[in-house]
């Protein structure tokens, strides 16, 4: 794959990104963080918050990230912002205003999936720094790499599971672990098993949902 920029032109822009917007990343990871902690232990945030939160991330990289500094090398990043609005619009619309997402540390058995990729995510700073010997020319947060892992594992702990809510991230970990190799950004190999794993996990709730469905329409013949 042949990408329409040069891995110095991207990392130029990241480091841009970074000088730009740091206060407002800080503030991102901070808020991340602090929900991740409550909704590991048994004070857990309002759904409707963690919703809201969701939101939040896939907003910001749509018109922080993409918009705003991501166009500048690649036009198809006005496609990939269209996307990320469509999914932040969503975890809005399903879970702040209808309030149809529950969450739980662990209600279910992909948990210790969904905690590892959280802790990933809030870590991927970091980890870029030490492998790119560098604190400012790095994918830090609040770019769309990260926010995928973070909304995979979250998506890992909600209920109902919603197909609909995870096609644009496994896309996207599609399209971002595609282009890790190239760009030499070795933190970014995690995205097609956050990706894989969201995938099976919301599949396996729409299995699920099918085999009950089943299950009560036969149920009156057995009965006869």
């Amino acid at each position: 794959m042949q990408l329409p920029f040069t891995t110095e032109q991207f990392f130029d822009l990241l480091a841009a990104y970074n000088e730009a917007l740091w206060p407002a990343l800080v503030v991102l990871w901070m808020a991340s963080l602090i929900a991740s902690v409550l909704l590991f232990s048994s004070r857990r945030p309002s759904d409707r918050w963690l919703s809201g939160l969701l939101a939040a991330h896939w907003i910001w990289s749509a018109l922080a990230y993409h918009a705003a500094f991501f166009t500048r090398i690649n036009s198809a990043a006005w496609a990939f912002a269209a996307l990320f609005l469509l999914q932040g619009a969503l975890f809005f619309w399903h879970g702040v205003v209808r309030g149809r997402l529950s969450f739980a540390p662990a209600r279910n058995a992909w948990a210790p999936v969904a905690w590892v990729l959280i802790a990933y995510s809030l870590l991927y700073p970091g980890i870029n720094a030490v492998l790119h010997f560098s604190v400012s020319r790095i994918p830090a947060f609040g770019v769309p790499c990260p926010t995928m892992i973070f909304t995979a594992g979250v998506l890992m702990l909600a209920t109902p599971r919603s197909w609909r809510l995870s096609i644009i991230p496994v896309m996207w970990s599609v399209i971002g672990g595609s282009a890790a190799s190239l760009l030499g950004v070795r933190a970014d190999y995690a995205l097609p098993i956050a990706g894989v794993a969201l995938a099976l996990f919301s599949l396996q709730g729409r299995t699920d949902a099918k085999t009950v469905l089943e299950h009560v329409q036969l149920r009156p013949r057995f009965r006869a």
